[in-house]
């Protein structure tokens, strides 16, 4: 005995300089978090949360050596104590398993994957809407985001049950280790035909790249890209539609075991609806149009349309017309999109994506998109949208019942703003004169000739226009449009024939100076804004019809202060308009529609138009000088 008491004295000793069995050490801001709020989907552990509960029921051990038989225990103890934490417990620890399954190359073990991931669902919801004595957890409670995220991901992957891990939705049975699970498919609040869909995507599969934002609102349920068959009536978001899958399960999880238990896969399109009623509670669905747009627009000809059909390259997959980035929503108010010179729709991707995020303006709007040939003369393309906007009108609401459709908001940017105004100006015969020398009622020519001068020359607002958005748009001119480019432009650009037949029935009834200007070619987009252009000029002195509101976001690129500066294309004398109801100026090169300032002042005036007033961008900007009067008659 006597040969252990030096031993023990320097055990002792030595155990008096360690740590103490329970104790505390300094750690870093971000090791504290990630410590306190450690969870499957974001460490792949489980939280301290479920850690109290595995360790209150001494199942820690348990566990970690036999998952399964450690959740049935656990899923035993739900029966019987109406504590709410051991239902987050559960989530946990089902979805934990789910992935440790995942790994296997076992085909029996990727199934009780999928079944301990689809737990992990019905465990989450249970936990956040299921009925027990103990109250739901509080807004504030870290589980609450947490089992909602479960939820989701689980419903993803908990029915990647189809061939090549593929979504299976339809209507089934799952034998799962508490019990079977009858679920059927509610499609009824889905405004879509279910059979037109070739497939669905989790959109949470998918990384986006290009946008600066992914445009998510948070809630329960699994966002969805639902590729479609077959797509009519759009080039944008037709293929490819946002959709968020809901699962209902509701029944107790005694009824699990009997057999009785159901549960409801509920569809809704997300251009239509935000949120589910659940026993009187609205629970807001988890939507994701970011992934979708961007899945849609990955490998697009509207990429190369732009500067392809400016050079006169056709694109039959691409025609031109107005299109809907979604269906027609009944109440909201269209915001029309129309894009510049060799320019497309793709460009307008950063504004929608992030306009779209603001509530109010995804349950008030709707956002259309003109597509066309931007080398054609601008009255021709106006013209062109002037028709197909009266269309659309008169084809979704023929008995004018909708009178969201007469307050519409059309914004261009370049070219598309010169397109814009001629949506919303009483010219009279003022171009006539300017190209012609003459009025309309003195022209020598066929009633057929008149007629066509009518339609692209002498027009009125449209009834249903409202306001008018110009994005760095040259209304008298750009100074890039000189006499040589536009020679070269000439000798790339080819118009097609319907063109240029329309252009070549006027030739004859040009002033002279008009056709001193044009040199015998036949006039392009890119002659129609030269600052020499007499039409241009005329169009630039035409105020805004009566009730219509205008607005100016004008482009430069440097410090410059008005009148001075320009944005590489434009003037800002060429993009200023007197009598706008706002005019506001972001430091940018031409193509500013995806600039955050732009996109906020939108946002702004789309905010206003409904009677919500709200500050614009956070730049401070000088005042804007008013023009004098030798300035006033140069650019006029």
């Amino acid at each position: 005995m006597r040969r252990f008491v030096p031993f023990m004295l320097m055990l002792l000793i030595f155990l008096a300089g360690c740590a103490t069995p329970v104790g505390v050490k300094v750690v870093s801001p971000r090791e504290a978090y990630h410590d306190s709020f450690a969870n499957p989907l974001s460490s792949g552990v489980v939280s301290n949360d479920t850690n109290i509960v595995l360790n209150r029921f001494n199942l820690s051990k348990k566990f970690r050596d036999s998952p399964a038989e450690a959740i049935a225990d656990l899923h035993d103890k739900a029966l019987t104590d109406d504590r709410r934490d051991i239902l987050f417990a559960l989530a946990e620890t089902a979805y934990l398993h789910g992935e440790q399954l995942a790994k296997s190359e076992d085909p029996s073990e990727l199934k009780d994957a999928a079944d301990y991931f689809l737990l992990a669902a019905i465990y989450s919801y249970q936990f956040l809407l299921g009925d027990r004595p103990e109250p739901p957890p509080h807004e504030l409670d870290p589980r609450l985001r947490t089992a909602a995220n479960l939820y989701n991901f689980s419903l993803w992957r908990g029915f990647s049950t189809g061939d090549d891990g593929r979504l299976f939705l339809d209507a089934q049975t799952r034998s799962l280790p508490i019990g079977r699970l009858a679920i059927s498919r509610n499609t009824e609040t889905f405004p879509s035909k279910f059979e037109e869909f070739e497939r669905f995507e989790p959109a949470e599969k998918y990384a986006v790249r290009g946008l600066s934002n992914r445009n998510r609102a948070p809630g329960m349920g699994m966002p969805l890209i639902g590729l479609k068959k077959s797509s009519t009536g759009a080039i944008i978001g037709g293929v490819a539609e946002p959709v968020t899958v809901f699962l209902r399960a509701d029944s107790r999880l005694a009824e699990f075991k009997t057999g009785a238990a159901h549960a409801s896969l509920e569809f809704y399109s997300t251009f239509d609806v935000s949120d589910v009623d659940v026993k009187g509670k609205s629970i807001p669905l988890e939507t994701d149009m970011s992934t979708v747009l961007s899945y849609k627009l990955e490998g697009s000809q509207l990429w190369s349309f732009g500067i392809g059909a400016f050079l006169g390259k056709e694109f039959s997959s691409i025609p031109s017309g107005l299109y809907q980035l979604g269906p027609y929503q009944p109440g909201r108010i269209p915001v029309v999109l129309v894009h510049g010179t060799a320019s497309s729709p793709v460009w307008w991707a950063e504004m929608f994506n992030t306009l779209y995020r603001d509530p109010m303006i995804r349950i008030k709007f709707q956002f259309w998109y003109f597509v066309y040939k931007s080398n054609n003369p601008v009255v021709i393309s106006a013209g062109d949208l002037r028709t197909a906007l009266q269309e659309k009108v008169a084809t979704l609401d023929p008995e004018g019942k909708d009178g969201a459709l007469r307050q519409m908001v059309i914004i261009g940017h370049s070219q598309g703003g010169l397109l814009t105004k001629l949506t919303a100006v009483d010219t009279g015969d003022n171009l006539v004169r300017a190209m012609t020398g003459k009025g309309i009622g003195d022209l020598k020519t066929s009633e057929t000739n008149r007629k066509q001068i009518r339609e692209f020359l002498v027009l009125k607002p449209l009834p249903f226009v409202e306001q008018v958005v110009f994005i760095a748009t040259p209304h008298r001119g750009s100074f890039l449009s000189t006499q040589l480019v536009r020679k070269l432009i000439t000798k790339l650009v080819r118009l097609p024939r319907t063109v240029l037949s329309k252009v070549t029935d006027f030739g004859g009834l040009l002033s002279d100076d008009v056709k001193r200007q044009l040199q015998g070619k036949t006039p392009t987009s890119i002659d129609g804004m030269s600052p020499d252009n007499p039409l241009l000029k005329a169009l630039a002195d035409i105020p805004l019809g009566p009730g219509i509101q205008g607005h100016s976001i004008i482009a430069i690129k440097d410090e410059s202060t008005p009148p001075e500066g320009d944005d590489g294309v434009v003037k800002y004398t060429s993009a200023h308009l007197e009598g706008m109801d706002s005019e506001f100026i972001v430091r940018s090169k031409h193509s500013c529609q995806g600039h955050p300032f732009t996109i906020e002042e939108v946002r702004r005036i789309l905010l206003e138009h409904l009677g919500v007033h709200v500050t614009g961008p956070a730049q401070a900007e000088p005042a804007r000088p008013e023009l004098p009067a030798a300035m006033h008659e140069q650019v006029h």
